[in-house]
Parts: structure tokens; sequence; C-alpha cells
């Protein structure tokens, strides 16, 4: 099978080491990829958000089955160029990827669904977002209704902060469109990433994973795209993926085939477990970033014909997924300044050094490039991406912050309490 990954992050490099290891996987293409991603895979230039280019590519490469990793070229459409070339493509249509490019349209499908999550409202003016504000009090949630790469969310005590981030989130958008904003109610208790892949009938839940947000240690700091990750969560209730699976993914997957708009891919429910029952914070529409390096690091089922038995829509068919019963643990290295103005273009020493040979530590490339001497060198907020496993979620942090000790990027920042709680 020859299988194009369309991305350029530490989620893209997470698939294309799985991948790599797949046996049915003759050839491995990525575009645009970086520094670490070249080293197991053929990388091309490309404008991933231009589906008449990724189209042009894959038919290039006769491609069997192509990968579309972050959430703008979904959101994009650029799966319905290829789909429409009769190539088959692992991620869902512009129409179904709404869910994460729109709250207002996640939430409307959730009523439709009867999924449990956090009561909203959508706003368009000042006044609007001013009451739906006094309406829930603090603390305040307001999200960006677009994209906005992680970064869209305040969730604040501040009512000033709060309504300075509606206001910027209802400006005008590119092409003179007016933004919106979902202000909600705050959900309490922990949260939980769930990823699920589905052919649009058959959802196939995945291990459960939590992210680290915030930019500091203690959840301190603003928002991040995820400073780490780990998985599996020894605290989660038990069943709960089997409750997720029947009162959130099922529903929704079904209610967008009943729309009209069947959803395949990856279907993403942001969890918070609260005191009053399992609440959908949100959906995405593609792999998480940090939690994809740590779930697909305990996947032992081969990726690539999963992620083709979705594009076919054949996952019923399948075997049950195979799990090692062991951990993994992700801690990103960040630039300096980020996620505020992350400082690139500095050198990146000890790559080798971090990793373990027999595999248990692994350095997995974000934001990074070669120059013309060869060197690796940053070029974005999130760097790097070091994942540990071990028999437990202890050892499995151990080796994670053993290897980022190896490396050196100047002026670099990583949180020290990533899993910790858990590992206790």
């Amino acid at each position: 099978m020859k299988v194009l990954v369309i991305g350029g992050g530490a989620r893209e490099h997470a698939l294309c080491r799985s991948l790599s290891q797949d046996p049915a996987v003759t050839e491995l293409h990525c575009a645009p990829g970086n520094a670490g991603i070249a080293q197991v895979a053929t990388v091309h230039p490309v404008d991933q958000l231009d589906g008449a280019q990724v189209t042009a590519l894959a038919r290039r490469l006769a491609a069997d089955l192509v990968v579309v990793g972050p959430e703008a070229p979904l959101v994009a459409g650029v799966a319905d160029p290829l789909r429409a070339a009769g190539i088959a493509v692992f991620g869902p249509s512009a129409q179904a990827a709404q869910l994460e490019g729109s709250k207002a349209f996640a939430k409307d499908v959730m009523a439709g669904a009867g999924v449990p999550t956090a009561r909203s409202y959508v706003c368009a003016t000042a006044a609007e977002a001013a009451e739906a504000l006094d309406a829930f009090g603090p603390p305040y949630v307001v999200k960006d209704d677009g994209l906005a790469a992680g970064k869209g969310v305040v969730v604040t005590a501040d009512r000033t902060a709060a309504l300075a981030h509606a206001a910027a989130c209802m400006g005008e958008r590119p092409g003179g469109e007016q933004g919106r904003v979902v202000i909600e109610e705050y959900l309490d208790g922990p949260e939980v990433s769930l990823f699920a892949i589905t052919d649009g009938t058959t959802v196939l839940p995945l291990q459960p994973a939590q992210d680290f947000k915030r930019a500091l240690d203690g959840d301190a700091g603003p928002n991040t795209g995820g400073m780490g990750a780990y998985s599996p969560l020894p605290w989660a209730p038990e069943g709960l993926v089997a409750e997720v699976l029947e009162s959130v993914l099922q529903p929704t997957v079904d209610e967008l085939r009943r729309r009209g708009t069947p959803f395949s891919g990856l279907l993403y429910a942001g969890l918070a477990l609260t005191s009053r029952g399992t609440r959908v914070i949100e959906f995405n529409a593609r792999f998480g970033d940090p939690e994809t390096q740590v779930v697909l690091a305990r996947l032992r089922t081969p990726l690539a014909e999963l992620l083709l038995a979705s594009a076919n829509g054949t996952l019923a068919d399948l075997e049950p997924l195979r799990w090692d019963e062991g951990a993994a643990v992700t801690v990103v290295i960040a630039a300096e300044g980020y996620p505020a103005a992350p400082r690139s273009g500095d050198v990146i020493e000890g790559l080798e050094k971090a990793e373990a040979a027999d595999g248990t530590v692994f350095v997995l490339h974000a934001g990074t490039r070669l120059d013309e001497q060869g060197r690796v060198l940053s070029a974005g907020g999130r760097v790097l991406s070091v994942t540990g496993t071990g028999q437990d979620l202890a050892q499995a942090r151990e080796r994670a912050y053993a290897g980022v000790a190896g490396i050196v990027l100047e002026g670099s920042q990583h949180r020290t309490d990533i899993a910790l709680k858990a590992s206790q």
C-alpha cells in the first residue's frame, strides 16, 4: 500500500512513524512534512489547503490512501476532491468537518443527537455576549466559533477579559464574514480526550488520553495547543469508553449521517467528567496533538488497515483493536516565547542521544526544519514531542523526561508535571 500523509506536525510524525512500522505499507510519503518526518517518509512540498494540489500529488504518487492530519485542510475541504477523484481518503468532508470548524454547528448536531454538553449561547454582538456572560456567571468560558489552532478558548473569572476575547472572536473574518462567539457554562471535573475511528456508520473508540493545555506547571499560564499527554488513565471510571460510545460518539455519527453529511475519519471527543455526568466540551475532526503521540504508541493493530477501512466503509469487518498493556507519556518541548511570540531558527542538539535504542523513548518533530548544512532548527511554537513508554505511567514518565534532558534548544520550555499525579 502506498500512503500519503498531509501535514507537518508532531501528530503527522506520529502517524508516519506508526505507518512506517506497518508491513502493509510499501511506500510512505508526507506533504509538506518536517525534518523528523523526512527520516521515515519521502517529503514533498505542497500547499496543504489546496485540494487540487493535494489531489495532483496523490495521483502522481499513485497513492492508495491519503491521510489528512490537520484540521485546517479538512475544514478547507481537501478531502472532497480526493474522494471525487476516486482516491481513498482518511478524513471527513468539508461539510462534516464543520463539527470542528464551527462550535455553533457542533452544538446544533449535539442537540439533534441528544448528546450531553454544556449549555451555551451563540453571540454575534457585544450586547449578546455581555448578556450570555451574566447568564452563566464566572468562571466564564468564551470560545471562538471558528478554528483557532487550540488557542481560541478563554476560561477566566475576569469579566473584562472575557468580553475582550468575545469582541476579538466577533471581528470581521477574511472574506468579510462576521465572526461569532460561543459562550457556555463552565464544566467542572477532569478532562478526557477520546478518539474514535469511524466510516460513517461503525464507530471504533481508541484508548482515552489526557492532555495538558496550559503552558506552565500546575495548569498555570495561557492556553496552548497542548504541552503533553499520557495514556492510559488509571483514575478513569470503569466502563467510560463504552458509555461515551453509546451516549456521545455513535449518536453523533448517526445524526450526521441522518443529515446527509456522513462523517468518516477521526472523531475526537473532548470530555469533562463532571459532578453531573460526562459532558462534551468540544468535538474535533482529526487526531489530537499531543494525545496522538501516546495513543498510537500503545496501539498494536496495524494502522494502515484501520485507516483504509475507515476510508472504504469496512470498519465492521475488522477484528477488535489490540493494545499494549503498558503506558505512554509525551512531553512537549516548546520554543522560547510560546504561545504568544515563539522564537525560531535555533539549532537543536541531542536528538539522537534523547532516543532509546530499544524504542522505549522516541522524539517526534513538530516545528522543525533542516538548514543548508543539514542541521535541525526550530521552526514553530511547539518544536518537539518526546514520548516515553513503559510498564506503567511512572516508568514511561521517567523515560520521557530522561529524553527531554538530552535535548539542547536555547531558551526552550517544557512542563515538568506531565502525568505526575496520575503516576503516583
